[in-house]
């Protein structure tokens, strides 16, 4: 069962929140909340998470896309610049804001993103007197009725309060692992990360899956990698492999995700081969999509 969020205010600075934010009935199921984690740097995992929450839009899955990265390059990836203005993420977590109100529109019909901003970063501290800190994005969540069939997470590459708040929030968490030398060494953190989260804030927390970036067809590394990765994780290693490309890495200058700035290439291909894979375990382990 999930627990219901706490009634208690989130801070004393925090004005108490009109009736459009209390916790209201759901008239549709309540949303699968994916986490895209792993506290190491140049993953992919941003990439991972923009192209994977595009590619669910364009196979007609209502998304949401939700930065909590304080770099804010999801965001940017969309075109959406801090600099500019505008309610983001940490307005939602403060109960300042519903996270259906902030949220917005992209290119793609099914698809709207949640902002971040490098405020963010002074969040642990500001936040470090509220009780159940934890569980602030989790009962964003919980108070809007109006959100969509998947919410995907970018979390920042770090297991902080940050990423702690996401996995929290989530059922499943899919971690991004970069065809290099020591991409196992990272993840026995996250998954002890993990573990004392299910212990304290989330016992349905689950990995969801593994999967490999910046795969390299000509590198012998790569495929060391993935077989190295399947000996210990056969289970949990997804079958799709993000490859190398450069329009891939292109699109976010853009401020276009893989599949808008050129469908055609194999960075698209792949991420739309993963939203699809994504769906499919989702779909066995807690039914239709």
């Amino acid at each position: 069962m999930r627990r219901r969020p706490s009634a208690r205010p989130l801070s004393r600075r925090v004005s108490e929140p009109d009736s459009r934010f209390h916790v209201k009935r759901r008239s549709s199921p309540a949303p699968r909340i994916l986490a895209v984690a792993n506290q190491k740097g140049g993953v992919g995992k941003t990439t991972t998470a923009v192209n994977l929450a595009s590619s669910l839009a364009v196979l007609e899955v209502p998304t949401l896309l939700v930065d909590l990265d304080p770099q804010a390059n999801a965001s940017l990836a969309f075109g959406m610049d801090y600099r500019a203005g505008g309610p983001h993420v940490y307005e939602a977590m403060l109960g300042r804001q519903l996270l259906s109100d902030i949220s917005r529109p992209t290119e793609l019909e099914n698809l709207r993103v949640v902002p971040a901003h490098p405020d963010l970063v002074a969040a642990e501290i500001e936040l470090v007197d509220i009780e159940d800190r934890a569980l602030l994005l989790r009962q964003a969540i919980a108070r809007d009725a109006n959100l969509p069939a998947i919410i995907v997470i970018d979390c920042p590459p770090a297991l902080g309060f940050l990423t702690l708040n996401a996995l929290v929030a989530a059922r499943w968490v899919l971690v991004p692992l970069q065809c290099e030398f020591y991409a196992l060494d990272g993840l026995a953190r996250l998954t002890h990360t993990i573990g004392l989260t299910q212990e304290s804030f989330n016992p349905e927390l689950g990995i969801l899956g593994l999967v490999l970036t910046m795969f390299d067809k000509r590198n012998r590394l790569s495929f060391q990698v993935a077989e190295e990765v399947a000996r210990h994780f056969p289970e949990l290693l997804l079958k799709t492999r993000i490859p190398r490309n450069v329009r891939l890495a292109e699109s976010p200058s853009y401020g276009k995700p893989a599949i808008l700035f050129d469908v055609q290439s194999s960075g698209a291909r792949a991420h739309l081969e993963l939203a699809e894979e994504v769906l499919a375990r989702l779909s066995d382990v807690e039914g239709v999509v």
